[in-house]
């Protein structure tokens, strides 16, 4: 795991290396103390995951997450706040972020974060993150590309923060189908993960805030 970190407190970043590092197998590729060299970073060194801190002098984390995303990196960004409802945030993960977690959160929690962005398939999608994109999508009238029924099924069960083996119990069907139907869903709205087509779940009205049940 190749792991690089965005921050522009040195004690921050200290800590973070020392809790990346202390994984066997992974390194830290690199530091980055604002947004432009945090872009500069991520060309050069290619990291699967960066940690990006988004409040920062200069070029900030949302403008540095959407131009990495845009030049068609395979980076994954890894937002941190300290903030749990934080419009910064939603607009990062609009930008392409893949999720966010707490600065505060454990050591263990982190590195599980961490793992899991890296997978690109079962992503990490906490209770805090429904809660920012709840908060901040903005119902539009744009209608969803042709979902089928059960794709609808697997998009709605996203939106609720299941795994593809928890949607798999529930739909009764097998983890495989469940990463196919994940595939096509992202190919159809053409967006890059998981959190992206939340995103575009919710902006267009397919699932509501507070939404729970299996069907609209």
């Amino acid at each position: 795991m190749r792991v690089a970190i965005v921050d522009d407190d040195p004690l921050v970043r200290m800590g973070l290396r020392a809790i990346v590092s202390s994984e066997d197998g992974w390194d830290v590729v690199g530091e980055a103390g604002d947004g432009a060299a945090a872009v500069a970073l991520a060309a050069q060194e290619r990291p699967d995951v960066m940690l990006m801190d988004i409040r920062m002098p200069g070029v900030d984390g949302l403008s540095a997450t959407r131009e990495i995303v845009a030049s068609g990196s395979a980076t994954r960004v890894l937002v941190l706040t300290t903030f749990e409802v934080d419009e910064y945030v939603f607009e990062a993960m609009r930008a392409g972020a893949s999720g966010f977690v707490l600065k505060r959160v454990p050591p263990a929690e982190l590195i599980e974060s961490v793992r899991v962005v890296a997978s690109g398939e079962s992503l990490l999608f906490p209770a805090s993150t429904r809660a920012v994109i709840e908060r901040f999508a903005t119902r539009g009238a744009e209608r969803l590309p042709e979902l089928s029924e059960r794709e609808e099924d697997v998009l709605r069960a996203l939106a609720r923060g299941r795994s593809n083996g928890e949607i798999a119990a529930e739909l009764f069907v097998s983890v495989e189908t469940v990463k196919s139907h994940v595939a096509s869903i992202l190919m159809k709205l053409g967006v890059r993960d998981r959190t992206q087509a939340v995103i575009v779940a919710y902006e267009s009205g397919f699932v509501l805030p507070g939404e729970t049940s299996e069907r609209r």
